[in-house]
């Protein structure tokens, strides 16, 4: 089993108190607080501020989570993504091109958002019709970061981990279809427990009545191989949506 914090957590240090940065870093690390994160499940790395180990969080996007919930249809932590954006194109870089696994989990996990029926579409590079793009770029190790919509677009970069080349395409496929989730509001589905998917002790990261809003006709509680947005992955994985993660896409999108 391989958690997705891993990558982040391979050969980088955590950023100490400094200044500039850090005084922006505090007010979103406030407001995470404020919103109903644990302190403990915030870190910075590299000066950005991340909570669940892979969603990176900006300033705007922390301010947004203390505004008051629009509905139950939304994650109140994540900020949908506006019904204006109806294609969001995903724009690899060279080196992201350059691994062929990754590059084929990319066309699958595109393929998975679009044979959804969504209100909006997904497509692999630029083009005039794009509503708004996202960047495919890659990191060390083998798991992935992304973050939250703010402005009701979705968050602009996903990172995947290099040392998924190892894996297969369907794990691949499985680990970016996740941060894609992440960039479009999704929470993870054991957040209020890590230990479901990762192993090792309970982890919680945020209160549900502050840190996230149950999406109706899901289950409440999370399994092992129950949902693509599961904190961590197996090296078994299939890459494609459970019946809950296809219930959660088409109620809130």
């Amino acid at each position: 089993m391989r958690k997705l914090s891993m990558a982040l957590l391979a050969g980088v240090a955590l950023v100490g108190c400094g200044v500039d940065p850090q005084a922006e870093n505090q007010e979103i690390i406030s407001n995470l607080v404020e919103a109903g994160f644990p302190a403990d499940d915030i870190m910075v790395v590299e000066d950005a501020v991340y909570v669940g180990r892979d969603a990176h969080v900006t300033l705007e996007a922390s301010r947004e989570m203390l505004q008051p919930a629009k509905g139950a249809e939304q994650y109140r932590t994540t900020n949908l993504v506006s019904s204006s954006v109806t294609k969001i194109c995903v724009v690899p870089t060279s080196q992201f091109n350059s691994y062929s696994r990754l590059s084929a989990g990319l066309d699958l996990a595109i393929a998975n958002y679009n044979s959804q029926g969504l209100s909006f579409t997904m497509a692999r590079g630029s083009a005039a019709d794009c509503s708004v793009t996202i960047t495919a770029k890659t990191m060390s190790g083998t798991g992935g970061s992304a973050g939250f919509p703010k402005g009701g677009k979705p968050y602009g970069t996903i990172n995947i981990g290099t040392g998924l080349q190892n894996y297969s395409d369907d794990v691949n496929e499985h680990v970016i279809t996740h941060e894609l989730g992440h960039c479009i509001g999704f929470r993870h589905t054991d957040y209020y427990d890590r230990s479901i998917s990762c192993g090792g002790s309970a982890a919680n990261e945020g209160p549900s009545n502050v840190g996230a809003i149950h999406i109706p006709g899901t289950p409440t509680d999370a399994r092992v191989g129950g949902s693509i947005m599961n904190s961590c992955f197996r090296s078994t994985e299939s890459g494609e949506w459970s019946s809950s993660d296809q219930t959660a896409l088409n109620y809130l999108y």
